[in-house]
């Protein structure tokens, strides 16, 4: 990424040489309406995003009306971040009368005719190359103050210069966003088709429920209550957190450890290889299939060992089954309006499964993986299209907003 300080310092000049910068006001809950303050609607942090103001969540307050004419908003006024993801910035496509904003948010305003939407640009590119965090450095909680942002020293250019630069990028920014937005679209689209092809290939089949599909000698449990410290060469165990992919397998050297002695009391709760293992606590319906290299490895409260009878159940067939969009509405209604969403062993026992014949399931494992895996590397690849795009779109603005890019040269 290119550093927008590598720019020549002598051309330079801090931001509040052209612009004013100014702090909103602070919470103040003990006030209220009266014939000197008047409750407004105001903009907080959390209301500034990349792609624009977000105002579908906004508190008000009340303000005195010396407050409310000082920290009006306008057209071209550009609002920054100020603590919490610091830099985020947006610059006002009209005016908004009766509007105001809070302390987390410093406005900056254009002085003559200096361009808003080029240092909303070059805060951006700042941004991106992590000058703002070198700028935030050394406090227990990041803030822009209004002194940081006005002291923040940018490319010097003629207004003309900035407003040319700004409404290059704005075109420019515009294409790469919009391709953004239809590779996401796209994303969208084939995680739905994912999601209907698994439900599909397990509609119209008989169903029984997971508990006649257990191995009656290794009855579903849950594991180790208190797993204690973690103790180099202990017995490793699975949590919920351990459980990364489909039917993927924890990771050996990456799995926690408890004491032997703890592990001992949970003779119960042993894996073996093949076992299939489930999240049942707040982050429910994860599920691993435990590889062999596993087996003696135990397992936490929050996850549930189901053992299944080779001739009745399929693995990666059960795996696709309790990763079904049939099997998460399921589970969702059983939890609903529960105080603590979780499964308990009785749900998961009671899950409806298809069960086709042995063979039939095997064929539909092998279709799922297949199809599956096409579809995960058209994501894949439109994931890393979006990355490409965002590494463009910086580096483009870095270099518009620094003068490497002679803008009247580009059509």
């Amino acid at each position: 990424m290119l550093n927008p300080f590598t720019y020549d310092q002598t051309a330079l000049v801090p931001i509040g040489s052209a612009y004013t910068v100014t702090l909103g006001k602070m919470l103040d809950a003990g006030k209220v309406a009266n014939d000197s303050h008047t409750v407004l609607p105001y903009i907080r942090a959390a209301n500034i995003q990349d792609d624009g103001l977000r105002l579908t969540d906004v508190n008000e307050m009340p303000f005195s009306d010396e407050e409310a004419a000082r920290l009006d908003l306008r057209r071209d006024d550009l609002l920054v971040v100020e603590g919490g993801a610091v830099g985020t910035s947006v610059v006002l496509d009209r005016d908004m009368p009766g509007w105001s904003f809070q302390k987390t948010v410093n406005r900056v305003r254009a002085t003559g005719d200096y361009s808003t939407r080029f240092l909303g640009y070059v805060l951006r590119a700042y941004r991106d190359a992590r000058i703002i965090d070198l700028l935030c450095n050394g406090s227990t909680i990041r803030h822009l103050t209004a002194e940081k942002l006005r002291a923040l020293r940018i490319p010097s250019m003629r207004p003309s210069e900035q407003r040319a630069i700004a409404g290059y990028l704005d075109r420019e920014t515009a294409r790469i966003d919009w391709l953004i937005k239809e590779q996401q679209r796209l994303i969208g689209m084939l995680r739905a088709r994912r999601v209907a092809t698994v439900a599909g290939a397990l509609d119209g089949y008989d169903q029984t429920q997971v508990r006649r599909l257990v191995d009656h000698d290794r009855p579903m449990t849950y594991g180790i209550l208190q797993c204690g410290d973690p103790v180099a060469g202990g017995v490793p165990y699975i949590g919920p957190s351990d459980i990364l992919g489909e039917g993927e397998s924890p990771d050996m050297g990456a799995l926690r450890t408890t004491a032997p002695e703890i592990a001992s009391a949970y003779k119960r709760s042993v894996l073996k290889g093949g076992d299939v293992v489930v999240s049942i606590g707040p982050a429910y319906g994860k599920v691993a299939v435990v590889s062999n290299d596993l087996a003696g490895a135990n397992l936490t409260q929050d996850t549930v060992r189901v053992a299944l009878r080779p001739d009745l159940a399929h693995t990666r067939f059960f795996m696709w089954a309790l990763l079904s969009r049939q099997t998460a509405e399921y589970w969702d209604y059983q939890v609903m309006g529960a105080t603590f969403r979780r499964l308990n062993l009785g749900t998961l026992a009671r899950t409806p499964i298809p069960l086709p014949g042995i063979h039939e399931q095997r064929r539909i494992a092998a279709y799922l993986d297949e199809e599956t895996a096409k579809i995960d590397t058209l994501i894949a690849e439109s994931e890393r299209f979006i990355e490409l795009s965002e590494e463009r779109r910086s580096a483009l603005v870095a270099a518009a907003v620094t003068g490497q890019i002679d803008v009247g040269d580009v059509k």
